[in-house]
């Protein structure tokens, strides 16, 4: 018996492991280094402008949520989407712990207050699918309000995308091994440990619980109209890669991008005085 060697044609295998929700990830073994990222991403941020630009011109309203555990990199895919937009078109939706008097409110309605006009998108981190994890695992809500909840949801995102609102969910999966690791990052690094909430210390113990609600939420809430997308999350560069090219897939546009234009010679005054520098509040020079 011979050996085969290996040729330029060999792959290198990929592991398969399974999550604790239960999802299948690819792991490659060589994360994508960060001037490949940079490169894909700038070609990226210039669709991501013609998207932008498509939204305004005909006026469309989306809506993208974005979910999943604590540390599992929602909010740098967001960040990512966002700095290169226009705040004006692109918004982000945070929404902190309801207020007394939202807490005896329609549940829904803080969040339909935050809904994209014409012409807008909005980007929720995190959205009213608060009530199907954190609130229903935490103990926030009565068994009848998350029942409740889970046959109202489905209603009201089809009652979304009938009114003409483009809604995309994305759930963002992460390994209890990765989530711990980026979770001792963020303790070790003083500016992102304000990232870690008592909540999430709290939520460590209960990986189980939230595997169930997630579960019990797609069972629910993957529907036709508004289908869940799951975006493996634990190698970060690859996540936010794959999730804004799959948004941009979803919505279909074309460049409307200004051209490029020369700038008109400005007019000189020979008459303006400026005021003198002394007179003026200067911020001092200290690098």
């Amino acid at each position: 018996m011979t050996n085969k060697k290996k040729t330029k044609k060999d792959k290198p295998a990929k592991a398969v492991k399974m999550t604790a929700e239960g999802d299948i990830t690819v792991k490659h073994k060589e994360k994508i280094k960060r001037k490949d990222f940079e490169e894909i991403l700038e070609k990226i941020d210039i669709e991501l402008i013609k998207l932008q630009e498509w939204v305004k011109q005909n006026k469309l309203k989306v809506v993208v949520i974005f979910e999943g555990r604590d540390a599992a990199g929602k909010g740098g895919v967001i960040k990512t989407i966002s700095q290169c937009m226009n705040p004006r078109i692109c918004r982000v939706v945070a929404l902190g712990v309801p207020t007394e008097k939202e807490k005896g409110q329609w549940y829904f309605q803080r969040y339909v207050s935050q809904l994209p006009a014409a012409g807008e998108i909005v980007l929720f981190d995190r959205s009213w699918y608060n009530r199907a994890g954190v609130e229903h695992v935490m103990g926030y809500c009565s068994k009848e309000e998350y029942e409740d909840y889970l046959r109202s949801c489905p209603e009201f995102e089809r009652m979304l995308t009938r009114s003409g609102i483009i809604l995309v969910k994305y759930w963002f999966s992460v390994s209890n091994k990765e989530q711990e690791a980026r979770f001792q990052e963020r303790i070790k690094n003083p500016l992102k440990r304000w990232k870690i909430s008592p909540m999430d210390i709290e939520s460590r113990s209960k990986w189980v619980e939230y595997s169930h609600a997630k579960d019990n939420m797609f069972a629910y809430t993957d529907i036709k109209q508004s289908p869940w997308f799951v975006v493996e999350a634990d190698d970060k560069r690859r996540a936010r890669l794959n999730c804004i090219s799959h948004l941009l897939s979803l919505i279909p546009y074309k460049d409307l991008t200004p051209k490029p234009f020369k700038l008109p010679a400005r007019k000189s005054d020979e008459h303006y005085v400026r005021p003198p520098k002394q007179e003026q509040n200067f911020v001092p020079q200290k690098y």
